[in-house]
């Protein structure tokens, strides 16, 4: 029987029995986290309402295994709250249609449990933490967190230089299959030649030049929005399930 403690993201929930949860966390030292929370649908509860979708929380796992990751789920014996980003977020629906797919998103991109995934997981705080504080439009932080998260997992486009050969952008052609630009030399069948408006937004929300991002037209990010759904699409294999409500929103 064995004590831990780490700290993480609360990704989703589900209802177990007539008063239990079943909550999962992207945590910073065990990644992703399935873990059973007692009583905390009822009432009373002290920290039912810290173990909601989007709260940063400090958490103290029991398990019976010599690992969180078993034959039963560890069970969630005390929480802290570090930040409640839901506060801010589940009030404006933009803010949370972004946030319900930047969830999905960093589930998605942490296949096993039991896994450290430290960059995911900091991109997740400090995405939800821009989100929280409205600072910039939702749709730009989302994107911005889409590429990110497609970066940390290894499949970083490129929006300059030519993916396939390297040759210096800006480079007039897309392609979601060979990587994002390319050069008319490395162009393959169905490449797309969006607006170089539309590839600088997406290059500076990959590298946080945000004075660029929040200049740009509704017409250069509606674009952007449309690339980075593909290229997210071609990479997971299919699509986020809430990431049409955003495009809705």
């Amino acid at each position: 029987m064995t004590l831990y403690r780490d700290d993480g993201i609360v990704l989703r929930t589900q209802k177990l029995g007539e008063a239990d949860r079943i909550i999962t966390l992207l945590t910073r030292g065990h990644g992703r986290v399935r873990a059973v929370a007692r009583g905390v649908r009822r009432t009373k509860s002290k920290f039912g309402a810290r173990l909601e979708p989007f709260s940063h929380v400090d958490v103290q796992f029991f398990s019976r295994g010599s690992t969180l990751v078993g034959r039963s789920l560890p069970l969630c014996t005390q929480t802290e709250g570090i930040s409640p980003y839901g506060q801010n977020i589940v009030t404006d629906y933009g803010r949370y249609t972004a946030g319900t797919a930047m969830l999905e998103t960093a589930e998605r991109f942490t296949d096993h449990e039991g896994e450290p995934n430290v960059q995911q997981y900091l991109l997740l705080v400090g995405g939800l933490r821009t989100l929280a504080a409205g600072s910039h439009a939702p749709g730009l932080v989302l994107d911005a967190f889409l590429l990110r998260s497609l970066a940390v997992g290894g499949y970083a486009p490129s929006f300059a230089d030519c993916a396939r050969c390297g040759l210096p952008g800006p480079n007039r052609f897309f392609s979601v299959a060979a990587g994002g630009s390319i050069c008319v030399d490395c162009r393959v069948p169905g490449s797309v030649v969006p607006s170089s408006e539309a590839l600088l937004l997406l290059g500076a929300l990959l590298t946080g030049d945000w004075a660029t991002a929040d200049a740009a037209e509704a017409r250069h990010v509606r674009e952007g929005n449309g690339l980075v759904s593909a290229y997210l699409h071609w990479h997971l294999e299919r699509g986020l399930r809430s990431l049409r409500f955003v495009r809705e929103a």
